[in-house]
């Protein structure tokens, strides 16, 4: 479940105002402050699983990269701000976010090598809203991972299969690649990923 909160905020006071320790995961979606419950079960395993991979691949090919617990990351209109479910941080990039040290805060595009959203059942929000505003702040790849098939028969296929896109930025414009099944995940950031889309899907058993 999602909630909004009735107000109407910058992305300043936001940041001001975001509780320390909190239950819940809170969003500023084009001014208004969202309550995101933090994730549950199947949700929460793709996603660890996903980070611990990929923290593996960062260590193996060791890379100035890094995998923070939480961030958060400002729009480039200033109007939203999200906490993904993953992030791959380039820790050379993050020495030129003012914000990064005091909030955990990341504004520029080129600090991301790679943003993770699974989907759940605010699945527009990955597809669209995120999908555009990660493609104005130039993130270079996205994947969203739709382990259950929550998403839109336009994107999954009729009847539904679980898919997870890979997005890269091609001439400011995201290129969307789905990986199912046995497929093997290409990955711009990491080439040499020896992970399928099916052992990604299992992490939720």
């Amino acid at each position: 479940m999602i909630q909004a909160l009735r107000q109407t905020v910058t992305f300043d006071q936001f940041i001001e105002w975001y509780p320390e320790n909190s239950e819940v995961r809170y969003e500023l979606h084009q001014g208004v402050i969202v309550e995101v419950p933090k994730p549950r079960g199947p949700h929460s395993y793709v996603a660890g699983f996903v980070n611990a991979e990929l923290s593996f691949e960062i260590r193996r090919l060791n890379v100035p990269y890094a995998i923070p617990k939480e961030c958060i990351v400002r729009s480039a209109d200033r109007d939203s701000a999200y906490e993904p479910d993953g992030i791959v941080l380039d820790k050379q990039a993050t020495v030129n976010e003012p914000r990064w040290n005091k909030s955990s805060v990341i504004e520029n595009g080129a600090s991301i090598k790679l943003i993770i959203e699974v989907v759940s059942t605010n699945w527009r929000d990955d597809y669209f809203k995120k999908f555009a505003d990660y493609e104005a702040l130039g993130i270079q790849e996205y994947w969203i991972v739709d382990y259950a098939a929550i998403g839109g028969r336009r994107f999954l296929g009729n009847p539904k299969q679980p898919t997870l896109f890979v997005c890269s930025l091609e001439d400011g414009e995201y290129e969307m690649q789905a990986f199912r099944g046995d497929d093997r995940i290409l990955s711009p950031t990491f080439p040499e990923l020896t992970l399928t889309a099916a052992q990604i899907f299992a992490a939720q058993d």
